[in-house]
Parts: structure tokens; sequence; C-alpha cells
């Protein structure tokens, strides 16, 4: 009988949450909401009535992750310090669990981004 040895991948499920001012008495503005999401997720930008365009990367791209819905992404275990430490730093509420994932799901966190 051939036994297939099972490798399971360290991934992490991260919810959060960044909050505007007026909620939990943070003191993030719209200006830094903007900011985070550049800086976490990357963003086109035009300049000069669309003259020029240019893409500002996010750390998520240098990540491989898989994005569920707003707020809520998988890494790898290895990648989530880095996330914690970004989220950390725009005040975001958090919560993180370990996550069986499926072969594909397996799959895209192990390409480079």
């Amino acid at each position: 009988m051939n036994v297939k040895q099972i490798h399971a991948m360290d991934a992490k499920l991260v919810v959060f949450q960044v909050y505007k001012n007026k909620q939990k008495n943070l003191t993030n503005t719209m200006t830094t909401l903007n900011q985070f999401v550049q800086k976490f997720y990357g963003q086109d930008t035009t300049t000069h009535e669309g003259k020029y365009k240019y893409h500002r990367r996010g750390l998520l791209e240098s990540i491989p992750h898989i994005r569920l819905i707003r707020g809520v992404i998988v890494v790898r275990g290895v990648d989530l310090g880095v996330v914690v430490d970004f989220l950390n730093r725009y005040n975001a509420e958090l919560w993180v669990w370990d996550v069986t994932l499926s072969l594909e799901d397996e799959k895209t966190l192990t390409r480079e981004p």
C-alpha cells in the first residue's frame, strides 16, 4: 500500500477593519485611509487629467495572498508578521485564524507575486 505524505501549508485567515476617526476613537482620517489602501493593496493613479498614468505598488503585491472580500485575506504563516505589523500601524482591529487550504489555494499561495 502506498501512503502519500500529506503536507499542510501554514496559512492564516486575516480579518481586519480600519476605522475612520469618529469610530473607535482612533485618529485615522480619510487621507490616512487612502494612504492605507495605496500602501496595502496598491493603486493605479493618473495625473494631469489622465495624461500620466502610473501604479503605486502595495504591500500585498509582494506577498502571495488570496483576497476573499474587503478586509479578509489569506496569507502564508511566514508572511503573517509583516501583514500584522502593517495593519497595526493603522490601528486596525484584526483577528487571525489558522486555515486549511484546498490544493488549488495552496498553489496560489506558493506562486511568486
